[in-house]
């Protein structure tokens, strides 16, 4: 099939890395500047569409010719941009993005840090940030500049220049990254899925932007109170200011005030030996410190003309796993709501009624926090449901793994926090309820330790905090390993198998999970057909003297390529989430093929946008049930409910 590589330069007053692709090409002033474009392995042609030229007309043919297949780095922005431009429709099966690709790979997200990363002979050109700031933004008018708030073609004839041979320049590079990874084609399945994905984000989620512009307006009222009140009490020019407010409580309380971190405002509220004056001013500094307004302030920033966000999740943006990254709001990472009354809370903002929010809602920025799901709404006479895994990891790893007495928990009542502690501790399931604390030991355990975790995991995962002694965390970890033969056996098994693989052995292990090296990638197979990739796989000798293997990846804390090491546990977590994450897109195909549309999904849930009276949330958990081919015999629940706004039930 004919291929069009692409890549454009664009200009737009929006701010694209805050606001998301859909809001910045949905401002009146968007424009493509620079069209590059190359047909198979022809010359990289360019448009200068902001001097006045025009697309050829081959070009615009093939932009919706079915025969013609698109492609381009982070193909989304391309398809976006050109879509809204020309006001053309662009089916996205047309379309192919070298960026999934990549990912798929374990390869960095961006177009410069693959190609270095690939080694290519084409490398994206150093200069492209600079030109983007100056073409492609607004410009703070100046004296010098005559006032002007945009640069044109025409200010800087030789950067435009040098701007076109940079747009040439990533049609080049995107073009060596195909034909690199051309053995490693995206399979049928996740091409699918990757299709629906685009729908899905295209869709996006309407907002309730009345909603979301009083509770702006609250927290700045409030924000506004707490400063006044401190500035009184203190008399800081600044109260905000850390400088300032470190000096004044060291002088009141008499202490040496090393930060105002959360944790530090907490424990000087919890001194006895602090004046009530300094404890308000503490609690007054973490209201005006919390930052519980960010996400509504992205709605805002986000929504479309039509009143919907759209582009909440990156495909693969998790990496080799293929797990999705929340995007502009971050929906993966939605503060959880505790109010009681929520509609009241809700309706509250809704009027624009703060006086009655402060009385009720002592706690204002909490309260607005909690109420963020709420902001996302269905589509006028419509409602959502709300549906996702019951426990998907757990069910996952025990199946995976053989652990029969776990399989048999999930079988049946599903209680494993339950189930747990009565393996561990040797005492009958129906003496432990909600509250006990071997309930707490069996769940801190759960949530640790399924993944190699020792006794650092559990205090990661607030073990100390739930009231467990740190000398008996050492003896969970073993009664907990003890219980779970089978799980303990497949770090084991898993991790021999990577090393073999990387040394030039092949192999299988349950459920067809294989484990083979090809052009210096160690890949491991998943039952569903898709692979996990570690790029250029070592086997080195670890700070415990033992085989290790070792690969090139993102390390998460530095943000560079780097070498990085993993073990059993480790393998273990990424092939258990790329396993769920593989039974969630399966879910998604299912209801989106029967005409549910789905909004957006988060983590194992998916959220549909129904008519009133049209299905049930039991009708959408049972297709979420049913069995799939590739995992026959993994007991999956799920649950779900209908809400008029989002919320976690």
């Amino acid at each position: 099939m004919k291929s069009l590589s692409i890549d454009i330069e664009t200009y737009g007053s929006v701010d694209l890395i805050k606001s998301g692709v859909y809001a910045y090409a949905n401002a009146p002033d968007f424009k493509i500047l620079l069209f590059a474009y190359a047909f198979d392995d022809e010359e990289v042609k360019i448009i200068d569409l902001a001097q006045g030229e025009a697309l050829p007309t081959e070009v615009m043919d093939a932009l919706t010719d079915g025969d013609v297949l698109k492609t381009a780095y982070n193909a989304n922005f391309e398809r976006t941009c050109i879509g809204k431009y020309f006001n053309i429709n662009l089916p996205v099966n047309q379309w192919r993005c070298s960026a999934v690709q990549a990912s798929e790979l374990g390869l960095p997200l961006s177009l410069s840090a693959v190609a270095v990363a690939l080694g290519l002979e084409e490398q994206k050109d150093k200069r492209g940030k600079s030109l983007i700031d100056y073409f492609s933004k607004p410009c703070k008018p100046t004296k010098t500049n005559g006032g002007r708030t945009r640069n044109l073609p025409t200010h800087a004839p030789d950067k435009w220049e040098v701007f076109k041979e940079y747009c040439i320049q990533d049609v080049e590079v995107e073009r060596a990254i195909k034909k690199k990874l051309a053995q490693f084609p995206i399979c049928d399945s996740e091409q699918k899925l990757w299709t629906y994905d685009q729908r899905i984000n295209d869709r996006g989620v309407r907002v309730d932007r009345n909603f979301v512009e009083n509770a702006i307006k609250f927290n700045t009222e409030y924000s506004d109170r707490c400063y006044d009140e401190a500035q009184k009490i203190t008399g800081l020019e600044n109260p905000k200011s850390v400088v300032q407010l470190k000096a004044w409580l060291e002088e009141e309380t008499g202490q040496k005030i090393d930060s105002l971190n959360k944790e530090k405002l907490k424990e000087l509220i919890a001194d006895e030996s602090i004046s009530l004056k300094s404890k308000r001013v503490i609690y007054l500094r973490s209201m005006m410190a919390k930052t519980s307004v960010t996400k509504y302030e992205a709605m805002e920033r986000s929504v479309c003309d039509d009143g919907r966000i759209r582009g909440l999740l990156q495909f693969y943006g998790a990496n080799r796993t293929g797990r999705w990254a929340g995007r502009i709001v971050q929906v993966q990472n939605l503060p959880q709501n505790h109010l009681k009354d929520i509609d009241y809370a809700r309706e509250c903002v809704e009027n624009g009624d703060f006086e009655l929010f402060e009385m009720l809602y002592e706690n204002v920025p909490q309260t607005l926090s909690e109420l963020i799901r709420t902001a996302l709404v269905p589509s006028e006479g419509r409602r959502f449901i709300v549906a996702d895994f019951s426990a998907i990891e757990a069910r996952v790893i025990a199946y995976l793994a053989g652990e029969q007495w776990r399989l048999e928990v999930f079988k049946t009542h599903g209680k494993i926090y339950e189930a747990s502690a009565s393996q561990m501790f040797h005492v009958p399931i129906e003496s432990i309820h909600k509250g006990d604390p071997l309930r707490q030991k069996g769940k801190i355990a759960e949530l640790a330790l399924g993944y190699g975790g020792s006794v650092g995991a559990m205090v990661s995962m607030g073990a100390l905090k739930m009231g467990i002694d740190e000398e008996e965390l050492q003896g969970i970890v073993d009664k907990w390993r003890n219980s779970n033969p089978a799980i303990t056996a497949f770090w084991r098994t898993v991790e021999n198998a990577a090393i073999k693989a990387v040394e030039g052995y092949p192999s299988k292990i349950r459920h067809d999970i294989s484990f083979y090296k090809q052009s210096n990638i160690l890949f491991i197979g998943l039952p569903s057909g898709r692979k996990i990739a570690y790029v250029k796989p070592k086997i080195e000798v670890n700070r415990f003297g033992k085989k290790a293997v070792t690969y090139m990846g993102m390390n998460q804390t530095t943000k560079t390529w780097s070498r990085l090491e993993t073990w059993g546990g480790k393998l273990v977590e990424n092939i258990v989430q790329a396993f769920a994450r593989d039974c969630l897109a399966e879910s998604i195909i299912r209801l989106e093929d029967r005409g549910f549309k789905i909004n957006f999904h988060v983590h194992d849930e998916v959220i549909v946008d129904v008519p009133k009276g049209v299905s049930s949330a039991e009708e959408l958990a049972a297709i979420m049930c049913e069995p799939i081919e590739w995992a026959k015999g993994l007991p999956l629940n799920a649950d779900g409910y209908e809400c008029n706004f989002y919320m976690k039930d």
